[in-house]
Parts: C-alpha cells; sequence; structure tokens
C-alpha cells in the first residue's frame, strides 16, 4: 500500500467534472469519463428506451428507416440555382409575412433580439412608418409569424425574413426539392442580430436594389454552382462552415465573380458589391445553411426514422424535428451561450440561443467539424483539443460518417452526419453548436460567440412521442 502512494497518479473521473478541473490545477494527468445515466436519469425516456430497444420488428424497421435518411443525407447535390425576392420563390409568403428562426413563437414572446428585427422589417417593408408604430403594427395581428423551416426557409439568428427580400435559391439536384435563406448583411449593426436603426434600413434597401438584382442576374449568367464540393474545398481550408467562412466566402465570390462581371450595372455598383463581400468573412454562411437545409429535407418523414432533420431556435424556445415524427416541433428552453464576450459587455448582456444556422450542425459541420477549424476557438472559447474532441464526440450520436465532406485533422473522417435522437437518449451526449451571441435588447447587435447544446427536455419529448406512436 505505501508503494502504491508513492507512484505518480493517473487518474480516471467518472461523473462531476469539477473534480478532474481540481486535479488538472493540480498538475495531474487525470481523464474524464463524461458519463451520464440512459435518458439522464428519466424513468419514462428509459422504458421508452427499453420500448423501442424491445422490440426486435421495430428494429428492423428503424435500421431500414435510418439508412434511408443517411443516404437521402450523404446522395444529397446540393447547388445554387439562383437568387430571388422572397414572395417570388419562398412557398407561403405574402406581403404581410414575417419568417421567423426557430419553432413556433408569439410576439409577445419574442426575445430582444427578434422584436427588433420584426420592427426592422416592417419599416423597411413599408408596413410601419416607425419603430414605434411597428410594434403597434406587430402587435395587431395583422402580421403573419410563421417558422422559416416551414417554408423551406433557413435564417440566422433571428432569421427575420420579409417579402422584398432576396433569397438564396438551393436546390437539391439528386431529389428535387429546394430550400431558401436571405443575403448576409455582413457583420455590422444588423437586421438579424436584432440592430434596426436607419443605418440598418438603409443597407436594407442596396441589398434589395443593388446586391439581389445583381446576384441574380449573375447567377442567370453563371447557371450553377455545385455547394458540397465548394463546402468540401472550405472545409480542408480552415472553415467548419458556421462561424468560420473565410475560406467558404473566398470560394463562393470567386465562383460569383465572372458573372457578376458581366451584368449591366454599372463599374460602381459592381466595386460597391465587391467591397461589401471583403467588409466580412460571413458572406458565404447563409449559403452553407440552405445547403445543409436541402439535405436534410431530403431526410425528413421517413416513417420509422429517428433522424433529428432539424435543430433551431427562436430566442425562447430551442426546437427539434424529427424524421419519422413529421408536422411536430419539440421544445424546450433556449439555453446560454458560453463564450468570449466583446469589450465592454458582460454575460448578463447577453440573450438566450437563437437562430436556425444550427441546421450545419445537424447536418454535420459548424460544431461538429470544429476540428476542420482550429482557429475557430479564438472566436467561440475552448482550446484547439476541445475542437477536436468535439468532432470525435459527435460521431457517438450519429449514424455515420459523410464520404463527401471530410476532417483531414482526423485522418480524413467524414464529417459525422444524421443524429440519431435514441442515441442521444441513451448517452446522454447533447449535440454541440458554436454560434453567435446577440445582446438581449433590441437595436444593439451582435455581443460575443461561444458554445451552446440544446435541451435535454427536446429529446425527452421526442423520444415519448415516438414511442407513444411506434410501440
Amino acid at each position: 500500500m505505501t508503494s502504491l502512494f508513492k507512484q505518480p497518479l493517473n487518474v480516471i473521473n467518472i461523473g462531476i467534472e469539477m473534480f478532474s478541473d481540481d486535479l488538472k490545477k493540480q498538475h495531474v494527468p487525470v481523464t474524464h469519463l463524461n458519463w451520464t445515466p440512459p435518458g439522464q436519469g428519466n424513468v419514462e425516456v428509459i422504458r421508452a428506451l427499453d420500448q423501442i430497444e424491445g422490440s426486435a420488428q421495430l428494429q428492423e424497421k428503424i435500421v431500414a428507416a435510418n439508412a434511408q435518411a443517411l443516404e437521402r443525407i450523404i446522395q444529397s447535390q446540393p447547388v445554387l440555382i439562383g437568387y430571388d425576392q422572397a414572395i417570388n420563390v419562398v412557398p407561403g409568403m405574402t406581403k404581410n409575412t414575417i419568417l421567423h428562426a426557430g419553432p413556433p413563437v408569439a410576439w409577445e414572446n419574442m426575445c430582444g433580439a427578434m422584436r427588433g428585427a420584426v420592427t426592422g422589417a416592417l419599416v423597411f417593408e413599408g408596413l410601419a412608418k416607425d419603430l414605434a408604430d411597428a410594434e403597434r403594427v406587430a402587435a395587431s395581428g395583422d402580421i403573419i409569424f410563421s417558422p422559416c423551416h416551414e417554408h423551406d426557409c433557413v435564417g440566422s439568428m433571428a432569421g427575420v425574413t420579409s417579402a422584398s427580400m432576396f433569397m438564396h435559391i438551393v436546390e437539391n439536384k439528386t431529389y428535387g426539392n429546394r430550400a431558401f435563406t436571405n443575403l448576409s448583411e455582413q457583420m455590422a449593426k444588423i437586421l438579424r442580430m436584432g440592430a434596426n436603426d436607419q443605418s440598418v434600413i438603409d443597407r436594407l434597401n442596396w441589398m434589395r436594389d443593388v446586391l439581389g438584382p445583381m446576384l441574380r442576374d449573375a447567377m442567370k449568367i453563371i447557371g450553377e454552382i455545385d455547394l458540397r464540393l465548394m463546402l468540401a474545398q472550405a472545409l480542408h481550408m480552415g472553415d467548419e462552415c458556421h462561424n468560420r467562412n473565410n475560406a467558404g466566402t473566398t470560394l463562393l465570390i470567386q465562383a460569383l465573380t465572372t458573372g457578376l462581371i458581366q451584368t449591366n450595372f454599372t463599374v460602381a455598383q459592381q466595386k460597391e458589391v465587391f467591397d461589401f463581400v471583403a467588409s466580412s468573412d460571413y458572406f458565404s454562411g447563409p449559403t452553407w445553411m440552405a445547403m445543409c437545409k436541402t439535405s436534410m429535407d431530403a431526410a425528413h418523414g421517413i416513417e420509422f426514422s429517428t433522424v433529428v432533420t432539424t435543430m433551431a431556435r427562436n430566442g425562447y424556445e430551442f426546437g427539434l424535428r424529427i424524421s419519422g415524427l413529421p408536422g411536430h416541433w419539440f421544445t424546450g428552453p433556449a439555453q446560454q451561450v458560453i463564450g468570449p464576450m466583446f469589450a465592454g459587455y458582460k454575460p448578463e448582456d447577453s440573450g438566450l440561443d437563437i437562430g436556425d444556422s444550427a441546421i450545419t450542425e445537424t447536418y454535420g459541420i459548424g460544431g461538429f467539424a470544429m476540428a476542420t477549424a482550429p482557429a475557430i476557438v479564438a472566436l467561440v472559447g475552448g482550446t484547439v483539443d476541445e475542437a477536436v474532441d468535439f468532432s470525435r464526440q459527435m460521431r457517438e450520436i450519429t449514424l455515420g460518417e459523410n464520404p463527401n465532406v471530410t476532417i483531414p485533422l482526423l485522418g480524413f473522417m467524414g464529417i459525422p452526419t444524421a443524429i440519431d435522437m435514441t442515441k442521444v437518449a441513451a448517452s446522454g451526449i447533447l449535440p454541440v453548436i458554436n454560434t453567435a451571441i446577440a445582446h438581449k435588447d433590441a437595436g444593439i447587435g451582435m455581443i460575443g460567440a461561444g458554445i451552446v447544446h440544446p435541451p435535454f427536455e427536446c429529446f425527452e419529448k421526442a423520444m415519448l412521442s415516438y414511442a407513444e406512436k411506434y410501440t
């Protein structure tokens, strides 16, 4: 026994992570096993897992359905085919419709950033004369609020999309479905972060009158752009294509340039567009969101499938959609994003998790592919080792890897693809999302970035609903 205490300690810690943190501070080598009981101890979830796993016939159907869902995600070939105004291309869009990020949410429950974006959009569309009037209009019942995801769309942060805004048009060449998302306002004081002053409105007007039409005309010349191939290149160049888009934006504008310079717009207007793209690396961010949306929608609605096809947040609730449970949102409270804040801001200034951009993680990039972008830790916090570990860990809750989009640092492993809700429920491992942080109040904008996870409550509800339907 005496000799045992004279040997160097090699510790494996199970359960509460703070014990391993204390040992690390004392420079003791320690490996932390992030273990939680199945269903995070929820007896009803454990019972649902037992019911699902206990039926050989049901298991056979689940395996077949999930194989189909995984194949549809991997085989999807999304291409950018054009740009146009939402009123012309988005299903169900009307002049008094405002689409928003996340699951359904009423005006009275919208967070500060979303309320700011809604009121700004109402002024932009001429549906209100000023922001004060926009508050009245938004609460009047005359505006139709609806989730982007229910209109084949996705939207960054608040996700607010109105009739006049220009949209990406992305088509899944394999399965024929389309997805849409609005253009990046870049990273200044912007509508999607809840800012809504005159400078924001002026930028939206320019995007409607110059940027959007020029992109539309350029794509008529170009024809189509293979986004899956471009995504694979961007990841190999150091992006994860959610919050780091340095390479993706370079590749996208390179592909667009030959069309842009052939449009009938003036040289001065063309320069404005190139200067705008050069103002921020985020220009391609929405493009990847629409790309991921077309792929995940192709896997939605497969009977018996347990694949998560949507993760989305509105600053009030986090919502999931499950392939085998179409027509339903499974929600839980939106979470606090943990990460570095911009100078002058504190964690208590931040709003809760918001945005449809988690469609990137649902597909397998963003937080799931942080091993491709170690430089992302400068924005969202953490260490390079943690970024790599996230990519490895996400493989434990997914059905497979996408061989079309690979991670060089992990031996060219395909990105972890197709989150299986039963794997999440059984392991307690939650999907990781890296994301921007908007201020809790309207009119301010982005104040930081970090890491967040869905509330387990979403998966609890989905598991119980699935068991009720299929067992």
